[in-house]
């Protein structure tokens, strides 16, 4: 939507999802990582966090969120545990899929703007957030990596 057309409802709901949900899911396994002197705390914000065309609200909220896992992980780091995030770029979800069909002129401009030139696959998200969950990223936290084939690299967002 473009910025005349967001209506506060749209943006509420957002924020909603993007931050305050993923903030009280944080709050609510703080008490037991802090028991345990132990946690990994991973979110999920978007390359869009730089800003993307006619996605204002969706850029600010998964922007906030990854200026929030750092906070996070400042104020928790004290007890043994690691925040950080994971900003995926075009991935082949369904969802993506679906808006970007194989073959088509839009999904092909895509490809041709990622370095790699390819569409990221689920997995490629899941084996980085597992790798973060793991003890060989205890030295990591408060970062956000960006998993777009190279597509945030040396261009303008």
């Amino acid at each position: 939507d473009s910025l005349e057309e967001i209506k506060e409802e749209d943006w509420d709901a957002l924020v909603k999802i993007n931050l305050k949900g993923s903030f009280f899911c944080v709050q609510s396994v703080i008490p037991i990582m802090k028991d345990n002197g132990y946690g990994k705390i991973i979110n999920i914000s978007s390359r869009a966090s730089l800003g993307k065309l006619s996605r204002t609200v969706y850029s600010a909220t998964k922007a906030g969120l990854i200026g929030m896992t750092r906070s996070m992980a400042l104020e928790l780091a004290r007890y043994g545990v690691n925040v950080n995030c994971v900003a995926p770029g075009p991935i082949a979800t369904e969802l993506f899929n679906a808006v970007n069909p194989e073959g088509s002129e839009k999904t092909k401009a895509i490809i041709d703007a990622i370095p790699l030139k390819r569409i990221g696959r689920p997995e490629d998200v899941a084996n980085l957030v597992a790798f973060l969950a793991s003890d060989e990223a205890s030295f990591i936290t408060g970062q956000t990596i960006f998993i777009c084939g190279g597509l945030t690299v040396g261009m303008a967002h």
